[in-house]
């Protein structure tokens, strides 16, 4: 082998050793990567909001934030007044009641397995039996196995939720700041697919910020209004369930329609328990066919199997809190596998369904750049 090739060989060696030491070390932190992951989250909601309020009524950049940040309190304040002392009551009464309704239910389970014979041996026979039970044990050992941490450092809880604040403060106060130094450790002549992607990330994840929320409060408050005509008790509480699991794709939608349906499985009629779970089928349809394509756009469009695959994953690494950011975490893999993989080292556009143009700012106009147009580097 020539030097060169020797010179290249230990090149690729030190290249895939830094590599690898920089994934230890991004391992050892995660924790700390995914609160800057919420903060960045976070600063793109702030900086939208801010943005408009600059646009609209003229303010300055730093009168704007805070008054975003107020008006963003004001609504949670404003929200919770309303539906928190109703909310606590039924949970607390749900909760009380949960034993007892996981009993009703395994008596049910325990008759079907009489009546038909081949269920027998399944987890609704007698051999099966306390499978409602273990389910609710494993769900709540899983939550609080991964909350407990954080629930009983409390010192600890209270300085990375007031860290992430800050960052996102920060990050929304000037981001084009923190913009540009990031894309200043690209080298210069890749800065073009740096800016690009940067754009493409900050679209992607503001388009998913306002589709979630309007996505859960859609269905949240679809959910608590059918549950109510249809006499279910503890609609609040199921709706607002709804609601805040819908942030997990698939195992959210399905979770929040079929446990209403076995509540009311133990205390009404199966047409009852049937007109429950089709309500909930219909809601989430609702959602799916008629609120995401108007508020999507088709920009996060991800596929159904890569995103059950990162809620598991980060549900894995992370717990509950890994539920949260899977999907902005996947979504954002995806615009950088699609502007660097596909876009610079393939040479191929409009991969996964996604736009191939994203608006870039520069100096004083809006220029739209191509995935793989060559643009300044400044």
């Amino acid at each position: 082998m020539s030097i060169d090739g020797w010179r290249g060989l230990a090149a690729t060696l030190v290249v895939l050793f830094v590599a690898a030491l920089l994934l230890l070390f991004l391992g050892r932190i995660s924790e700390v990567v995914v609160l800057l992951f919420i903060a960045a989250i976070l600063a793109v909601y702030l900086s939208a909001v801010t943005d408009l309020l600059v646009r609209r009524l003229r303010l300055r950049r730093a009168l704007a934030l805070t008054l975003a940040i107020v008006l963003t309190l004001a609504g949670a304040v404003g929200i919770g007044w309303l539906i928190l002392p109703p909310l606590v009551l039924q949970v607390q009464d749900l909760v009380a009641a949960l034993p007892r309704y996981a009993q009703e239910l395994e008596g049910i389970m325990a008759r079907w397995a009489a009546r038909y014979p081949v269920l027998e041996g399944t987890v609704l026979g007698a051999e099966g039996g306390g499978a409602v039970q273990t389910l609710i044990d494993d769900a709540t050992n899983f939550v609080r196995g991964s909350l407990l941490p954080y629930i009983t450092a409390g010192g600890k809880l209270a300085v990375e939720l007031v860290s992430v604040l800050a960052m996102a403060i920060y990050m929304a106060r000037n981001p084009r700041e923190y913009r540009e130094g990031m894309i200043s450790l690209v080298p210069p002549r890749y800065r073009h697919v740096a800016r690009t992607t940067m754009a493409d990330l900050g679209e992607t994840i503001h388009t998913w910020i306002w589709a979630q929320l309007f996505a859960m409060l859609v269905l949240g408050a679809l959910t608590a209004i059918g549950l109510w005509v249809l006499q279910v008790p503890y609609a609040l509480a199921f709706g607002v369930f709804t609601g805040v699991v819908a942030i997990v794709p698939f195992f959210g939608t399905i979770t929040s329609t079929i446990l209403p349906a076995l509540l009311i499985l133990t205390i009404s009629s199966w047409p009852h328990a049937v007109a429950v779970l089709g309500l909930g089928i219909g809601v989430h349809l609702v959602e799916a066919n008629v609120v995401a394509p108007l508020i999507f756009e088709e920009r996060v469009s991800l596929p159904p199997v890569l995103t059950i695959l990162s809620v598991l994953v980060m549900a894995y690494v992370l717990g509950v809190l890994g539920l949260l950011v899977a999907v902005p975490t996947l979504a954002s893999f995806m615009v950088v596998t699609r502007h660097i993989l596909y876009g610079e080292i393939y040479g191929e556009q409009d991969v996964f369904g996604a736009p191939s143009a994203v608006l870039v700012q520069t100096t004083g106009e809006r220029k739209v750049i191509t995935v793989g147009d060559t643009a300044p580097s400044g």
